[in-house]
């Protein structure tokens, strides 16, 4: 007992009688040691460093001083040219070296490190040009891998640029999934491609155990671990492993490898580990941050590509650099005819919308959106001449519909406000004519009241039959309720004895006859002879109605079976209606696989020929 007591004095005083300084740091990294000599060298007093975190590393030295205390935790020791801090804030220039302690069990205790000042000139001129070396080394690997910008090349020049700077024989990048738990390895240098895509546990692997500890940087080894349970094994002779975690926007995103199985790694490698990857993480963040963006605008294309409405994105200056297909189909104007010219119609105010027309006639509502942050103009237009079309037909239609509906009934109030105040006075025969008149004024608006619903309801198209029917009869019978109409008319009828049945719908074929007889009458006012006839020709039947009438223009035989537009259709026009009847007829035909249009007489006579047709039974199933 009394030996032990004499070695322990014994080394106390050698620490005490050190002309180094001696200091020693727990596991934990708090001070546990500092000798006289530390006290002069560094100026701060045992009672005011032990028990407290280390104060004489300098920040630009932390990542050195990390990648020492990694490398010696595993055995051996390092000797270094380095600086450390005085309390004065002054920098000395020391030759340090740095040892693991360990107990008798081989339990890692900490670290002891013995430090000396050097030659001004000797130290000055190492830190000088090692700094110069590993900062050019540093940089150069960097610039490299900020030239890249889609992250799997800039991942690929991670792995490679850390074996530039370490010297490792090989590296790999692990990217950390927090929602599985898992690491997946992504990329690789100088091991067997088949690894890539490897996952692995993270909670019990060296990046767990490394972000769990609060360090930067580990160093693992074979001397005190088992490597041969790692993915890493695949390269022959591994004995070291280097991690650091790489950070992006602040937090763990992987953790990148150097693997050692033929030199050494000292701390000069840490440190430069440690450094890369925090530059990694910075380059990473810069390359995801691209990615984003470049996904941001290929899904904008995608949008505006897609979209139903004109597209253009014009430049602050009005220049256009964007044209959608929709735009090209909208104003018939190709991309090559726009992009790199001002837009080829007048813009809004911002944020403001307008309806105008370009020279082909087509109508646009455009809308002018400025984008808050960019130098870029969206201007959204659309087709709008369809409703600009069905615009100018409803106000049409309305002033058509009040101005034809007024005749009819002022006569038919006018006559009836007569027979009521002048009944007594009347004669029988006045009193007739004014009840005849009447009748017939009803009986146009009834009729203008059927073109109007049925103009409604053709649109969308009616619902007709598809079934043979006695298309001779019907037309007998429709010719035979136009006799009594007018005494100055003659309606003949001449249909081929063995007519076919035909296949449709009777009661739209009896509108279709009716009306066209209608006509026949209507636009022939001095009288004459309707010629109805039926016929086949090929595959279908045809009616032909003929008048002696005044005639359509050759320029209006296809315009009058559109609506309203008898409204500018000459001397037609003083007949009166709504032009709705002929666009009527045309629908009811079509709905039934038919047609109907308008000819000259074939004699050459004045007067109008209107055809029909109709598929023949038989032919059509």
């Amino acid at each position: 007992m009394g030996r032990v007591s004499s070695s322990d004095a014994m080394m106390r005083a050698a620490v005490a009688s050190s002309a180094d300084a001696m200091i020693a740091l727990g596991a934990d990294q708090t001070v546990r040691l500092w000798n006289p000599a530390a006290e002069r060298m560094f100026g701060w007093t045992a009672e005011e460093v032990l028990g407290r975190p280390l104060r004489i590393v300098p920040e630009e030295h932390t990542a050195e001083h990390r990648a020492v205390l990694e490398r010696v935790r595993e055995g051996g020791h390092i000797s270094f040219l380095t600086r450390r801090l005085h309390r004065d804030g002054r920098l000395i220039d020391t030759r340090a070296v740095a040892s693991a302690m360990r107990g008798e069990d081989g339990e890692f205790l900490g670290w002891v490190g013995l430090y000396r000042p050097v030659r001004e000139d000797e130290a000055v001129q190492h830190q000088t040009a090692e700094r110069i070396r590993l900062v050019r080394r540093l940089n150069d690997v960097v610039a490299d891998l900020n030239a890249e910008l889609e992250l799997p090349a800039v991942l690929d020049r991670v792995t490679s640029g850390l074996i530039e700077l370490t010297g490792a024989d090989a590296a790999g990048f692990v990217v950390i999934e927090q929602a599985t738990n898992t690491l997946r390895l992504v990329s690789m240098t100088g091991l067997p491609r088949r690894l890539r895509g490897a996952t692995a546990d993270l909670r019990s692997s060296l990046v767990g155990e490394l972000l769990r500890s609060g360090r930067t940087v580990m160093l693992a080894t074979a001397d005190t671990r088992s490597l041969g349970d790692l993915i890493w094994s695949e390269l022959d002779g591994l004995h070291t492993i280097a991690v650091g975690i790489s950070n992006v926007q602040g937090s763990p995103y992987g953790a990148l490898y150097a693997l050692f199985s033929k030199r050494k790694a000292g701390h000069i490698e840490l440190e430069l580990l440690e450094l890369f990857a925090g530059h990694a993480g910075v380059v990473l963040g810069n390359a995801m941050n691209y990615a984003e963006v470049v996904r941001q605008r290929r899904h904008e294309r995608a949008v505006i590509e897609a979209s139903a409405d004109g597209i253009a994105v014009l430049d602050r200056d009005g220049v256009v650099q964007r044209w959608n297909p929709s735009a090209h189909q909208i104003t018939g104007l190709a991309p090559e005819e726009v992009i790199g010219r001002p837009l080829p119609f007048a813009l809004p105010d911002p944020g403001g919308e307008t309806t105008i027309q370009l020279e082909s006639g087509t109508w646009l509502n455009v809308l002018h959106t400025e984008i808050e942050g960019h130098d870029e103009v969206v201007v959204d237009f659309r087709d709008v001449t369809e409703a600009k079309s069905l615009e100018a037909a409803k106000d049409l239609f309305l002033s058509m519909t009040s101005h034809e509906l007024r005749t009819p009934i002022t006569v038919v109030q006018g006559f009836a406000k007569t027979l009521v105040d002048r009944w007594e006075k009347l004669d029988e025969a006045d009193r007739r004519r004014a009840v005849a008149t009447i009748a017939d004024r009803a009986d146009a608006l009834g009729r203008l009241v059927d073109n109007l619903l049925y103009s409604r309801a053709v649109p969308d198209g009616l619902s007709v039959t598809s079934e043979p029917f006695d298309l001779g009869r019907l037309l007998r019978g429709a010719a035979y309720g136009f006799r009594g109409v007018s005494e100055r008319h003659l309606v003949e009828l001449k249909i081929a004895e063995d007519l076919p049945p035909a296949l449709g719908d009777s009661m739209a074929t009896d509108i279709i006859a009716g009306q066209l007889l209608e006509n026949a009458v209507k636009y022939s006012p001095e009288g004459g002879v309707i010629t109805v006839r039926a016929g086949v020709d090929g595959d279908a039947i045809v009616v032909t109605v003929e008048d002696d009438g005044i005639g359509i223009a050759a320029d209006d035989r296809e315009r009058v079976f559109e609506r309203f537009v008898q409204g500018e259709a000459g001397d037609r026009r003083r007949f009166g209606g709504l032009g709705l009847g002929l666009y009527i007829v045309r629908r009811l035909a079509r709905a039934q696989q038919g047609d109907v249009s308008a000819h000259p007489r074939a004699d050459g006579l004045g007067g109008t020929c209107m055809r029909f047709t109709l598929p023949r039974f038989g032919d059509s199933e």
